[in-house]
Formats: structure tokens, C-alpha cells, sequence
């Protein structure tokens, strides 16, 4: 009876530690955190505080004239908006093709800026400081006068997340708007619509408009 009880005893104890073996090397269950981590989006969640607090920081400073000034026509007057419209070196005949249609050029420009309007391409600089890519981009807005050029922001595909921060907190050190909008080179904008869309928000508060990206969305399960 003793070596019976001795044995259960004993297969309890080994049942216990198989059973908390099991449970360590389960699966953990994932938050909605740990997706975001998995995605890569809270890196990008990070850098858009970070534009946020900049932005916040040069508006409470009052960084909103100084001597990065890329507009002749710089109005004293509060505009409407300021339109970032982001390109790249290799996209001369998408820029071309933005001219023909929805944005406006030379004299055209410069009348939107008095109804307090600044469309700009941006753009940064090449690795190669001074290389025919940024000669050409300097030429082509010598002609143009319609980029916005991010002297401290490399233009690379894998430093698109920094440009976001450039754009941001140099475009309100230049500009003192109600709007400072990023779109890219590649879409046709109603700018009309547009701008009727941003005066009927504007004064409102913290107003934020966008569009939520394709593909994955996570949710709490």
C-alpha cells in the first residue's frame, strides 16, 4: 500500500512538471501591441509623434520666419494651406504631368499664393551632394519655382519615413498655415475641391483629414 502510494505520488509530480513544460511553451497570446510591433507600425507611430511635437514645438516658438524662406511671395497673412506634393529624382515626366493637369505654374502660382495657397514638389537632396541629380533639380526649379527642397533629408525609398519629418517640421518654420497636406506625385487632385474642403474645416481644432492606407488592418480580437 505504502509503494502504491509512494508511485501516484510520484506520477503526480511528473504529470505536474510535464503539464507546466507544456504551458511554457505555448504560444503567447498577441496584443494588439505585439501586432503593431510584428507590422512595423510602431516605429512609424513613434515618428509621427515626433513630427506632432516638433510641429507643436515651432508653432509655440514662433519658428515661422526665418531664413530657410523658399517663397518670394511669402504673405505675412495666415494661408490656408501648405500642399507638399512628394517627388523623386526619377520622376520628371510624373511632375510634368501634375503641370498639365491639376497644379498650376508661373503666374497662375503665385495667384494662389494670394488666396493663401503654396503648392510645392518636394524633394530632398542626393547622397552624393552636387551630383546631376540635384543640379537637375536645381535647374528645374530655377525654370519652375515650384519645389520645396529638404536641404537636411536624403532622398532615398528607405528614408521615406524621415521625409514625413522634414516635410512637417520645415514646412511650418517657412509657412504659417491652417494645413499642411502630403500627397504624392503619382495622383490627380481635385485642387479646387480641396481647397474648399480645408475652408470649411478651417478654425476647427486639431482637425485632421486623411485616408487610412491599403492592406492590413489590426483589431482587437
Amino acid at each position: 500500500m505504502k509503494i502504491r502510494l509512494w508511485q501516484d505520488a510520484e506520477n503526480r509530480t511528473l504529470l505536474a512538471n510535464l503539464l507546466k513544460k507544456n504551458m511554457e511553451q505555448r504560444p503567447k497570446v498577441l496584443t494588439v501591441e505585439d501586432k503593431l510591433m510584428v507590422l512595423g507600425c510602431k516605429d512609424l507611430e513613434k515618428r509621427i509623434v515626433e513630427a506632432e511635437m516638433d510641429l507643436t514645438l515651432a508653432k509655440n516658438q514662433g519658428y515661422l520666419k526665418n531664413q530657410l524662406r523658399q517663397s518670394e511671395s511669402f504673405s505675412e497673412k495666415k494661408l490656408l494651406a501648405v500642399i507638399g506634393v512628394y517627388t523623386g529624382f526619377g520622376s520628371y515626366l510624373k511632375r510634368q504631368t501634375s503641370r498639365g493637369s491639376w497644379m498650376p505654374r508661373g503666374d497662375a502660382l503665385k495667384k494662389l499664393e494670394e488666396r493663401g495657397v503654396v503648392v510645392r514638389f518636394v524633394i530632398g537632396r542626393s547622397a552624393n551632394r552636387g551630383d546631376s541629380l540635384d543640379r537637375h533639380i536645381d535647374e528645374e526649379n530655377h525654370r519652375t519655382k515650384d519645389f520645396f527642397i529638404l536641404e537636411g533629408h536624403e532622398e532615398a525609398q528607405e528614408e521615406l519615413p524621415k521625409k514625413v519629418k522634414f516635410f512637417f517640421s520645415t514646412a511650418v518654420q517657412n509657412w504659417d498655415a491652417e494645413f499642411y497636406v502630403k500627397v504624392n506625385d503619382n495622383i490627380d487632385i481635385d485642387l479646387e475641391g480641396l481647397i474648399g474642403l480645408l475652408e470649411h474645416r478651417r478654425g476647427q481644432d486639431s482637425a485632421y483629414v486623411g485616408c487610412m492606407k491599403s492592406g492590413e488592418v489590426v483589431s482587437e480580437e
